[in-house]
C-alpha cells in the first residue's frame, strides 16, 4: 500500500450529510462527498493486511463476509489514494457492473468486514467507491461500447433490476443479442420502484441506461412477460397496478424467438401479514406503497413536493400519494431496510406519526462473543429513516418484539386502529428452535389510518415460473444445479424443451430476498454461463 501507516495517522471521515430538518422536506439524495484530497486521506487508512477479508465474498456463520463481487479493495483504495482515478474506475469495472447503485445502497459488506475495522473504524471502502465512479462520470470515462462483432446469437432477459442489467451488460459486451423485458413503465425493477428517490435518485439509473441502450442493448418496457398486464405495484384501488404493463408476451414466444432467456424477475412475492381485519382498507404491502410515491414523483416531475411545501394536503401523482399519508397515523411492520424506507418516505409525506414494529429482540449495541469480527455484525443500526423520526417526534420508531393481533376498521371499512400484541422467545422442545410467541395480556391499541408490511418476501411469483415450467425449490426460488444458474425444468416440459430457447435465473428469483450486490454478482455469473453453453 501507498500509505502504510495510513490507518494511524487519519481518522475515518464520511461525507457531509443533509440535516435531518432539511432532508425530510424532499426527495433529494441527502450524502454528500469529500474532496478529492480528502478521499485520498480516506483511501489512506487501507492497511497492508495481508489477508483482505473485505473482497472475500464467503460465507461464515451462514452470512456474507466481504464483497460478493471480489472487488480488488485494496488495490483500488491504493490507487485512490495515490489520485489515480482513472485507473482506479478501471481497476474497479473489471470486477464490477454498476458502482454507482451499490456506492448507495449497499450495507457496505466489505467495511463489516475490514481488518482494520476490528480495533478502530474501518475503511471509507463505500465513499471510495462512489467517489471513483462519479469521478469517472463527470470525466466521461463511463462507457458502453458496441462490440465491432456480433455472434448472431440472441438472448432475452425478463426482468431489469440489478442482475437482469448486470447480465444484459456483460451478454451484451461479449457480441451477442440482448432484450431486456420489464412489466414497468420504466427500467431498473426495484431499484427504480423499490428503492425511494432519496437513497437513489432515479436519474443515476437512466443515465446508466442510456449507455446501455447507445451500446445495442433493447430494452422493451410495459410488457408482462407469461402474464395478462395485470401485474406490477398495486395502488390498492380496485386492483389497478401503478405502472403496469399494457403489453403481453408468452413463455413459448420467447422460446422461440430466443436462443437463451434468462429469468431475473426478482423475489417480487411479498409476505402478509394475515390478523383479523386485513382487509380494512388503508393497509398496503410496502414495495406497492414505495412504488406508488416514486412512479408519483417521476411522473409529476417532482411537483408533487409543490403541494407538500404548500400544504394542499393532495397530490396530482398517481394514486394520491401525499392523500394517504397526510396527518395519517402511519404504522410499518417490519424492521428491516424496506420498512426504514417506510419510516423515511411516510416522514416525507407528512404522517402525523410512524410507528415500526419488529418480530424480533432489539440487538446488542457492540458485537457479542458468539459473533466475531469478520462475521456480520448483528448489532443495533439506526438508519436514516429512524434518525429522522427521532428528530420529528422525539422517540425512536422501533417496537421490539410485538406484532399486530388486529386490524380494526370503522363502520366504513377502513382502518382506524391496531391492536399490538407483545412477543417472547420460547424453545419449541420439537425442533429445538427458538420461536417467538404472544404474551397473553400485553395487548395495547395504537391509532393507525396507515398500515405499511414490511415482512419480507416469499419468493417468486408463480405465474412467470409456471409459464416457463421451471422447478422451484420450498421457498419459490427457480432451482439449479448448486453453483450454476441453468433452470431446472419440469419433468412434463422436457419433451419440448430442447425445441427453444434453453432457461437461465439470477438474482432473487435464484437466492431469494438478498441485497443488490449480490444481484449483480449472480447477474454477472449468469452471463458467464449462458455465454459459455451458447458459444461452446
Amino acid at each position: 500500500m501507498g500509505k502504510i501507516t495510513g490507518f494511524l495517522e487519519y481518522e475515518r471521515k464520511d461525507g457531509p450529510v443533509v440535516p435531518e430538518e432539511e432532508r425530510i422536506k424532499s426527495f433529494l439524495e441527502f450524502h454528500g462527498r469529500l474532496t478529492l484530497e480528502e478521499q485520498q486521506e480516506q483511501a489512506a487508512r487501507c492497511m497492508d493486511c495481508g489477508v483482505p477479508f473485505c473482497q472475500a465474498g464467503m460465507m461464515i456463520a451462514g452470512m456474507a463476509s466481504g464483497c460478493p463481487l471480489h472487488n480488488l479493495v485494496p488495490e483500488i483504495n491504493d490507487l485512490v489514494f495515490r489520485g489515480d482515478m482513472e485507473k482506479a474506475y478501471e481497476r474497479l469495472s473489471i470486477t464490477h457492473s454498476f458502482p454507482e447503485f451499490t456506492s448507495r445502497v449497499c450495507p457496505a459488506l466489505c467495511e463489516n468486514a475490514c481488518t482494520c475495522g476490528l480495533h478502530q473504524e474501518s475503511v471509507a471502502t463505500k465513499e471510495n467507491e462512489k467517489s471513483v465512479i462519479e469521478y469517472a462520470y463527470e470525466h466521461g470515462l463511463v462507457k458502453e461500447t458496441a462490440p465491432e462483432t456480433r455472434t448472431g446469437k440472441k438472448v432475452a432477459v425478463v426482468g431489469s433490476g440489478p442482475s437482469g442489467l448486470a447480465a444484459a451488460q456483460l451478454l451484451n459486451r461479449r457480441g451477442h443479442e440482448v432484450t431486456v423485458y420489464e412489466r414497468s413503465d420504466r427500467v431498473g425493477g426495484l431499484l427504480r420502484y423499490g428503492i425511494p428517490n432519496m437513497k437513489l435518485d432515479k436519474s443515476v439509473i437512466d443515465r446508466r441506461v442510456k449507455l446501455m441502450e447507445e451500446a445495442g442493448i433493447k430494452f422493451v418496457v410495459n410488457t408482462d412477460v407469461c402474464g395478462d398486464g395485470s401485474h406490477g405495484i398495486n395502488d390498492g384501488s380496485k386492483g389497478v397496478k401503478a405502472g403496469s404493463a399494457v403489453n403481453s408476451v408468452s413463455a413459448d414466444e420467447l422460446k422461440a424467438k430466443f436462443d437463451a432467456v434468462i429469468l431475473a424477475c426478482g423475489a417480487s412475492n411479498p409476505r402478509d401479514i394475515n390478523a383479523p381485519g386485513r382487509e380494512a382498507e388503508g393497509i398496503y404491502f410496502a414495495v406497492d406503497f414505495l412504488g406508488n410515491v416514486t412512479k408519483s414523483l417521476l411522473d409529476s416531475d417532482f411537483a408533487i413536493l409543490d403541494d407538500l411545501q404548500n400544504d394542499k394536503k393532495k397530490s396530482k401523482g398517481f394514486g394520491n400519494v401525499i392523500d394517504k399519508v397526510y396527518g395519517k397515523n402511519v404504522i410499518v411492520i417490519g424492521g428491516g431496510d424496506t420498512g426504514n424506507d417506510c419510516v423515511g418516505t411516510s416522514i416525507r409525506l407528512g404522517a402525523k406519526s410512524v410507528t415500526q414494529l419488529e418480530m424480533m429482540p432489539c440487538p446488542p449495541e457492540k458485537r457479542l462473543d458468539s459473533n466475531p469480527w469478520p462475521e456480520w455484525p448483528r448489532i443495533l443500526k439506526t438508519d436514516y429513516g429512524q434518525e429522522e423520526a427521532i428528530y420529528k417526534y422525539g422517540h425512536d420508531p422501533r417496537i421490539y418484539q410485538t406484532t399486530v393481533k388486529q386490524f380494526i376498521k370503522d363502520e366504513r371499512g377502513k382502518l382506524s386502529a391496531v391492536e399490538i400484541i407483545s412477543l417472547k422467545p420460547e424453545k419449541d422442545e420439537k425442533t429445538g428452535r427458538m420461536n417467538m410467541v404472544p404474551v397473553e395480556g400485553s395487548e395495547k391499541t395504537l391509532p393507525a389510518e396507515l398500515v405499511l408490511i414490511a415482512a419480507g418476501f416469499l419468493g417468486s411469483e408463480s405465474y412467470v415460473t409456471e409459464g416457463f415450467g421451471v422447478e422451484v425449490d420450498g421457498r419459490t426460488n427457480v432451482k439449479t444445479e448448486p453453483g450454476h444458474h441453468a433452470a431446472e425444468v419440469k419433468k412434463a416440459d422436457k419433451s419440448k424443451a430442447s425445441a427453444g430457447a434453453r432457461i437461465y435465473t439470477a438474482g432473487d428469483m435464484h437466492r431469494g430476498q438478498s441485497l443488490v450486490v449480490w444481484a449483480i454478482a449472480e447477474g454477472r455469473k449468469a452471463a458467464g454461463e449462458v455465454d459459455r453453453d451458447l458459444m461452446w
